[in-house]
C-alpha cells in the first residue's frame, strides 16, 4: 500500500511522521565547540565581550550597513528604529494590515497612529501603491515586512520614501539570508530589524538586531541602546557565541531551503485549494515560514480542520497572522482604502515551519503525499470533524 493510500493519521492512520516535526535549532558540532571555548577562555560572563563585538562587525559586513546592533529582541530592535527616527506621540506610521501584531502594539506604545494598508494578492505582503494613497503630512515612517516568504519590492519603496523624505524601516526578521535585486535582504531600509528568537533561521533562543544605512542614525541609535557607559537589553556573550557560526552558514542554509519550496511547489501543484505565494525570478526570498493561500471550497475542508489533520501527520501548518483592525476599534488606527487582501489573508493564509526545508527530497515528497492523502479523505475528515 502506498503511502497516499493509507489512512490519515487523524483518521487513525500511522502519522507520516510519528516523531513529530524536525526539531530546531540542529544539533549543530559548532555551535558546540563555540560555546565550549566561551567556557574555556572565561568569556561567558563578559558584558559585551569578543564575540558580541564579533557578530555585531559580522552583521554590518554581511549585510553592508553602517552599523549593526545587537539587543534583547527583534520587537525591542522596532521600537529602538521608531525611536530613532523620531516617531512619537501624534505621528503616523504605515504598515500593512497583515503584520507582526506587536508591530502594530509598538506603535502604540510610543502614542502614534499605526495607517493599515492592503497587501498584495500573490505573497501577502504591503501593496506600494496603497501605501503611496496613505501617505499624508503626520507620516513619519513606513514600516516594511517581509512575511512567510513573499518579499516587498524594497528598491520601489525606498525611491518613494526617498522622494517623500520619510524614514524606511525593513523589517527583516522572517527574510533573514534573503535577496532583492542581488541585495541582501536588510540593506534597504534607513534603520532594518532582524529578530534571533529560538525558532528563528538564526536562533540565540532570544535576541534581535538593529542595522542602520543611513549615516543621520548611526549615533542616536547608539544613544538609543545606552544608558550612560551601559548598554541595556543586550545580547549575552553566549547568544553572540552561538550565532556567529549560524551566519557564516546562512548563504548555503537559505539556498537549501529555496530549493526545498522550489520542490515542493511542484509536488503540490495540483493539490487543489492549496497555493504556494508567488516569487519573483529575480529574487532570493528566505523562509522562516513557507505561505500558502488555503481556500477550504476547493480543498473540501475549513482551515482549521485542514491544520488539525496536517498535524496529526507530524507536519508543522499553522494559521497565519490575524487582521490587524478585525476586534479593533477605528480609534486605534487609520486606513485610506479597504483591507480587502487582508481579510482574505486573515481567514485563509497557512504557514509551513522552516525546519522541514532542511530535509532531503524523499522527505519533502511524504510531506506533499501527507497533504494529498488529507485531500482525498476530506469527505471522511469532515463527517469526523
Amino acid at each position: 500500500m502506498s503511502i497516499r493510500e493509507q489512512r490519515p493519521a487523524i483518521l487513525g492512520g500511522t502519522p507520516t511522521f510519528p516523531e513529530g516535526p524536525p526539531h530546531w535549532p540542529l544539533t549543530d558540532a559548532e555551535i558546540q565547540q563555540a560555546l565550549e571555548a566561551s567556557f574555556q577562555t572565561g568569556t561567558w560572563g563578559v558584558y559585551c565581550g569578543p564575540k558580541h563585538e564579533e557578530l555585531e562587525h559580522l552583521l554590518q559586513s554581511h549585510f553592508h550597513t553602517q552599523a549593526a546592533y545587537t539587543c534583547a529582541s527583534g520587537t525591542l530592535a522596532v521600537e529602538v528604529a521608531l525611536r530613532t527616527v523620531g516617531v512619537t506621540a501624534g505621528d503616523e506610521v504605515i504598515l500593512a494590515g497583515y503584520e507582526y501584531e506587536p508591530n502594530f502594539l509598538t506603535i502604540h506604545h510610543l502614542g502614534a497612529t499605526p495607517v493599515l494598508v492592503d497587501i498584495q494578492q500573490e505573497n501577502a505582503v504591503l501593496n506600494i501603491e496603497k501605501m503611496v494613497d496613505s501617505l499624508s503630512p503626520r507620516t513619519k515612517a513606513i514600516l516594511a515586512t517581509h512575511l512567510h516568504g513573499g518579499l516587498v519590492d524594497m528598491p520601489k519603496l525606498k525611491q518613494i520614501a526617498t522622494t517623500h523624505r520619510i524614514p524606511l524601516i525593513e523589517d527583516f526578521c522572517q527574510a533573514v539570508g534573503g535577496q532583492i535585486d542581488g541585495k541582501p535582504c536588510g540593506s534597504f531600509g534607513d534603520l532594518s530589524v532582524l529578530s534571533f528568537g529560538g525558532s528563528k533561521s538564526l536562533s540565540a533562543g532570544r535576541g534581535g538586531g538593529i542595522l542602520v544605512s543611513n549615516s543621520e542614525y548611526v549615533q542616536r541609535c547608539k544613544l538609543i541602546l545606552n544608558r550612560g557607559v551601559q548598554q541595556w537589553a543586550c545580547l549575552s556573550e553566549l547568544q553572540a557565541a552561538v550565532l556567529i557560526p549560524q551566519l557564516q552558514k546562512l548563504a548555503q542554509r537559505t539556498r537549501t531551503r529555496w530549493q526545498a519550496v522550489q520542490r515542493l511547489r511542484d509536488l503540490l501543484q495540483n493539490l487543489l485549494g492549496l497555493k504556494m505565494f508567488e516569487y519573483r525570478p529575480h529574487d532570493l526570498p528566505a523562509f522562516y515560514k513557507v505561505g500558502f493561500w488555503f481556500d477550504e471550497t476547493q480543498f473540501g475542508l475549513t482551515r482549521s480542520q485542514f491544520l488539525k489533520a496536517a498535524r496529526a501527520e507530524g507536519i508543522a501548518l499553522s494559521e497565519g497572522f490575524r487582521a490587524l483592525h478585525i476586534g479593533r476599534s477605528p480609534k486605534r488606527y487609520r486606513s485610506q482604502h479597504p483591507l480587502t487582501i487582508v481579510e482574505k489573508a486573515s481567514d485563509s493564509i497557512v504557514i509551513l515551519h522552516h525546519p522541514i526545508l532542511l530535509a532531503d527530497n524523499p522527505t519533502l515528497q511524504k510531506v506533499a503525499q501527507a497533504l494529498e492523502r488529507i485531500y482525498d479523505y476530506r469527505d471522511e475528515i469532515q463527517a469526523t470533524l
